[in-house]
């Protein structure tokens, strides 16, 4: 009986020995924690914040006394779910953009709000259909970067007392409805075919200069002439077999009024003649 009641004290302090071992196993563990080089960590005593956020390294907290918040510092990239807008132009719209923000102060992102990700998320989506719904369509699809730096800095604004800075803010894409980009298509090709004919009408008023410059360049018969004999050789090269080149008149009035001066003056001299062999 006496060797029963020994086995069983035995078994019992055996069995205390290892629930306090395994106690103070686990008491160690919990108070031991290690902050990784891209965390801080907030520590509360007693529910109050004790100092600014630690870290990085090993940390030895009171068991049953202090608790440790870990904090990520990394530049979060968070996708703003797509939001239905109507533009001032009263023109409906799709738009989705993306943020990329980071915690700078730890003890405000967990004292000063319980999801600092969630309450971003919120801020930006509600950010985005505000601001985007004071611009027009023509605004929103070519002042893309003036509108990410508006939205930057509002929703910079906000989430500062949280202790989260927003470093970009980027529009990725603007959706409307196929009507209106068919007109948006025809308003483009109509633009394109005005500049067409502005162009076109230049080159025709251009080309009307050049040709009178020209023109009055080749006033002289002896720069027509040159004209003429180099146009000869330019066709000459092609070995054309029959060349029809017409020949201003021009090239002519000189000889012709040459010819006439002659003929004047050799007219009296015959007059003159005729009565003298008489």
């Amino acid at each position: 009986m006496s060797l029963a009641l020994l086995q069983a004290a035995g078994i019992g302090f055996l069995v205390f020995v290892l629930v306090v071992i395994l106690v103070a196993a686990y008491l160690f563990f919990s108070a031991v924690k290690i902050v990784k080089e891209y965390e801080r960590g907030v520590i509360f005593r007693l529910g109050r914040v004790r100092g600014g956020p630690k870290g990085p390294g090993l940390f030895l907290l009171l068991p049953l006394v202090d608790s440790m918040v870990k904090v990520d510092l990394r530049t979060v990239t968070m996708d703003v779910p797509p939001q239905d807008i109507i533009t001032r132009d009263n023109v409906p719209a799709r738009v989705n953009a993306v943020v990329y923000f980071r915690v700078v102060d730890p003890n405000k992102s967990v004292i000063e709000v319980e999801n600092h990700v969630l309450a971003t998320s919120q801020i930006s989506q509600t950010t985005l259909r505000s601001v985007l719904g004071q611009k027009d369509l023509d605004d929103l699809l070519t002042n893309r970067e003036s509108i990410n730096n508006e939205l930057q800095r509002i929703i910079d604004e906000q989430t500062d007392p949280w202790g989260v800075k927003v470093s970009t803010v980027e529009v990725k894409d603007v959706e409307i409805p196929q009507q209106m980009q068919r007109a948006m298509a025809r308003q483009a090709e109509s633009e394109r075919e005005r500049r067409a004919k502005i162009i076109a009408a230049e080159g025709e008023y251009q080309a009307s200069e050049r040709l009178r410059q020209a023109a009055d360049r080749l006033d002289s018969p002896t720069a027509l002439q040159l004209r003429l004999f180099q146009t000869m050789g330019e066709i000459a090269v092609n070995q054309n077999s029959t060349i029809i080149l017409p020949v201003p008149i021009d090239l002519f009035r000189p000889f012709l009024r040459d010819g006439a001066r002659d003929g004047v003056a050799r007219r009296p001299a015959s007059e003159e003649a005729r009565p003298a062999g008489e």
